[in-house]
């Protein structure tokens, strides 16, 4: 996962630059098969010339030299590169040049000529000479190249188009993160001055001789405290993550304490249980962030059984190099259409839901913690997996 989101983040900065060098390289390989194919035409041309020339000076030439200038020609087509075979009327070769393999005096008794005759015929269809002869021939060695360099262009091209779009994306992204932060930390500021005067008034509540309302003021005071928490993980957000020692199975305890009174107890009625060894395994992580993660896991979960009821575990584990913390319903589960795009912010299987537990969720397993967050295959319900490394990670601990 970190040596992904190190190939990742600089392609994310750099996204613009990278297209940009494609598209020169794009103009650099289509001028310079432009130039090659040029030069190429202007020396078949060339030859081309020489050849007619020769054969117009043998039809005028009245020495006798017919035969040396045939032969004269006949070098002449070899040196194109054009591989040829031409074989009498009964299908034998009678002579090969330019052939991809050495050939020797019986050539013609040679199996892989007469494979390589099938091969040059798929290319092209032979051609029939007077007499009964027939030229089976290939591409000229310019053919392979000029494909080549086509298909070279057209990977560039590719290439180009797909990571400006990933980068489009990933800048996208970036701002609607950036405006998150803002948001949340202004959602903190506001925050503050409100829960200082209910918590002033909630302690002249607590100093009441009335036994019923000390007793709603100490529920009060629990809810402040998890509004003042709530406050701090919005000012959490976009700061460097912390690396304390976090006991996840005390963080799944506390957790479910949470949410236990707050649950349906009569009609649809939810049970939350826990499983953790003990404290649950220790990782270095940031409490307030993990708790956090975990918190609306549960919530989503919660949140599934709304209306029908049913039973929610978090179950914390310990593996080789990291920890594990599960949590599952028997809710309805998750719908097949949206489960690709479960994670992206705005996704959402609730009426009304802002999809932003689970994408927030995501983001601080996987970006702050180097871990990974999913969705298990369950036969019902819903099991969300999130796994979490012992260690810090390096970039951030710096």
């Amino acid at each position: 996962m970190v040596v992904r989101k190190q190939l990742v983040e600089p392609l994310k900065r750099n996204g613009p630059t990278v297209v940009l060098a494609l598209v020169i390289l794009f103009g650099a390989v289509s001028g310079w098969q432009a130039w090659g194919l040029a030069r190429h035409l202007r020396s078949e041309a060339t030859e081309t010339s020489r050849i007619y020339g020769q054969i117009v000076a043998a039809l005028n030439d009245t020495t006798g030299r017919e035969t040396e200038t045939l032969f004269n020609l006949v070098q002449e087509v070899n040196l194109t590169g054009i591989p040829l075979v031409i074989t009498d009327s009964a299908g034998q070769p009678t002579a090969a040049v330019n052939l991809p393999f050495e050939i020797g005096p019986n050539f013609e008794r040679d199996p892989r000529v007469r494979e390589y005759i099938g091969e040059l015929d798929r290319t092209n269809p032979p051609m029939t000479v007077p007499g009964g002869s027939r030229v089976h021939f290939g591409e000229l060695p310019v053919t392979r190249r000029v494909l080549g360099l086509g298909l070279l262009q057209l990977i560039i091209l590719i290439a180009a188009v797909a990571i400006g779009l990933w980068a489009y994306r990933a800048q996208v992204e970036r701002h609607r993160d950036r405006l998150w932060v803002a948001m949340a930390r202004e959602s903190a500021h506001q925050l503050g001055t409100p829960l200082m005067s209910a918590g002033a008034w909630v302690e002249r509540l607590a100093g009441s001789t009335d036994r019923g309302v000390r007793e709603v003021a100490g529920h009060l005071t629990a809810d402040l405290d998890r509004l003042e928490r709530v406050a701090k993980r919005f000012e959490r957000i976009g700061r460097p993550a912390r690396h304390d020692k976090v006991a996840l199975g005390v963080l799944a305890e506390r957790v479910a304490a949470y949410f236990e009174p707050r649950l349906p107890k009569h009609a649809n009625r939810v049970r939350l249980w826990v499983r953790a060894p003990k404290s649950g395994p220790t990782i270095q992580a940031d409490a307030v962030l993990v708790e956090w993660a975990i918190e609306a896991l549960v919530r989503n979960a919660i949140d599934a059984l709304s209306g029908r009821g049913g039973s929610i575990t978090i179950q914390v584990a310990e593996g080789r190099d990291n920890a594990t913390v599960k949590v599952t319903d028997d809710g309805p589960g998750v719908p097949p259409e949206v489960r690709s795009r479960l994670f992206e912010p705005g996704t959402s299987t609730k009426s009304g839901g802002w999809g932003i537990g689970l994408a927030l969720t995501r983001r601080i397993v996987e970006d702050v913690h180097g871990g990974r967050l999913e969705l298990l295959p369950t036969p019902t319900g819903a099991a969300f997996q999130a796994t979490l490394p012992f260690a810090a990670r390096p970039e951030d601990a710096d």
